[in-house]
């Protein structure tokens, strides 16, 4: 198919980027790195007025470490990301994430802005800034605004971002010392949707877990923290029993979706199973610090 009409806008500088959004609203759609609007494009599941291209706006890329926070411009390339020695060293999560994201053609166009902006429940990178504790930066035309990712992700493709406003920035802080982290995903071939994924924080002490945070995507609408698995495993030295525990939690933690990907049932059996793999290797990576 072939994407419907539209007016096409390249904005010269941030600015200018954010007075289009203002002027167009709902009916103007951001172009970064197009490489999951121009499909919906084509297939008519996205039809906007106004495309506005932020491609040239350099202000709104690359990767600084400030004050053990890392920022991440919204229009930075995954393989930038990928490639970044502050990513690598501070926050391993992301850079073990980034070997699940698409495909290497995807990867030297997508950005992580887009990616977080879209909300896509099967993306990793929404699930790894709310397992870190990211914050979102948008700016519009009246100012500047900060969203906590755990208030960012609100539904299917839906954010607390406004439709005025521009994703420019991801505040994240550095992981621990002290902190593993692990990164796992199940897809039908490496680089596919998720049909379910898991991103892991925690903190361990003689096999115990003294802190940890859960995020799973892929099976629900949005990034989803387990408060229940969280509970069942905190202050538990790890066990056979632990981990039955953890599992059981995501019951009532997770309501899985079904769609082209799976059934609910066969979802949260699979989270269940990387919940599993994942403790055990945060287990088996802080004992090898």
């Amino acid at each position: 198919m072939k994407a419907p009409k539209f007016e096409y806008v390249r904005a010269g500088s941030r600015q200018q980027a954010l007075e289009l959004l203002d002027q167009h609203g709902e009916d103007g759609r951001i172009l970064a790195g197009g490489q999951s609007l121009m499909p919906t494009l084509n297939m008519r599941l996205s039809q906007p007025g106004t495309l506005i291209d932020i491609n040239k706006i350099a202000d709104l890329s690359g990767i600084t470490l400030e004050n053990n926070v890392v920022r991440i411009g919204a229009m930075t390339r995954h393989v930038e990301v990928a490639n970044s020695p502050i990513i690598a060293e501070h926050l391993p999560l992301i850079a073990e994430a980034m070997e699940h994201v698409a495909h290497h053609a995807v990867r030297n166009r997508g950005t992580i802005g887009g990616s977080v902006a879209l909300a896509d429940p099967a993306a990793e990178m929404p699930a790894c800034v709310l397992a870190l504790g990211a914050t979102l930066i948008v700016e519009s035309v009246k100012g500047r605004r900060e969203i906590a990712a755990d208030d960012y992700f609100q539904g299917l493709y839906e954010t607390a971002r406004e439709s005025n406003e521009l994703l420019v920035e991801i505040s994240v802080p550095i992981e621990k010392p002290d902190d593993v982290s692990v990164f796992l995903e199940l897809a039908q071939r490496h680089g596919d949707f998720a049909m379910a994924g898991l991103a892991c924080v925690a903190r361990i002490s003689n096999r115990t877990f003294e802190d940890l945070r859960l995020v799973y995507f892929g099976s629900e609408d949005k990034p989803t923290i387990a408060t229940g698995a969280m509970a069942a495993v905190v202050g538990q030295t790890w066990s056979a029993a632990c981990k039955e525990a953890a599992a059981d939690a995501l019951t009532n933690d997770l309501d899985p979706m079904t769609n082209l990907q799976g059934s609910s049932e066969m979802k949260l059996h699979l989270q269940k199973v990387l919940t599993g793999r994942a403790l055990d290797a945060a287990i088996e990576r802080a004992e090898a610090a």
